[in-house]
């Protein structure tokens, strides 16, 4: 428990700066998530926009579609961008954006969830759990974190290979 509980006091370093609030609206909602939240409600709109843009994109993941994790990123890299102290998160989207291939995408995955995490680990829920899971075995053995509205592990390293390969090792729950 102490491993995790250093990670994501790591991770939170690492996140995005700037507490919810932050400057300006988010810019593009462009991709609709039905149900990716499921549940899932922030005290922030701005930040419930950042989480179902992540989610659709960790979906898009899932579900092994580069076409819509291409889409997913892309709302999501200027949702990020225009939250202040998310600047340099967004850089990570917009390489999944840019990405020409679904194992490129995945790992850049890796690397945007951990700051993606960090920022949510503080964030005000109204509603629902939020649960971060881990696969020991994505990036060839390193291992790799998401946020998932579900218990049930859907994992985005390796869509139907591997579906069920993880664990749930944090939830995030409502505080009201």
């Amino acid at each position: 428990m102490k491993k995790y509980a250093g990670i994501l006091l790591l991770l939170t370093l690492a996140a995005c700066s700037s507490p919810p609030g932050s400057k300006e609206e988010p810019k593009n909602e462009k991709v609709q998530v039905t149900n990716a939240s499921n549940g899932v409600q922030l005290e922030d709109s701005k930040t419930q926009t950042i989480y179902d843009n992540y989610v659709g994109l960790k979906d898009a993941l899932v579900a092994s579609n580069f076409e819509a994790a291409k889409s997913s990123a892309s709302a999501l890299q200027e949702n990020l961008a225009a939250f202040e102290g998310c600047e340099n998160t967004s850089l990570i989207a917009k390489k999944i954006v840019e990405s020409k291939e679904l194992a490129s995408q995945r790992k850049e995955f890796t690397y945007l969830s951990s700051d993606v995490i960090a920022m949510f680990t503080h964030a005000p829920l109204k509603k629902g759990p939020i649960y971060v899971q881990h696969c020991p075995m994505a990036n060839k053995g390193e291992g790799g974190y998401w946020l998932s509205s579900e218990k049930k592990i859907q994992n985005p390293y390796y869509g139907d290979e591997m579906m069920e390969c993880g664990e749930v090792t944090q939830e995030f729950k409502s505080r009201i």
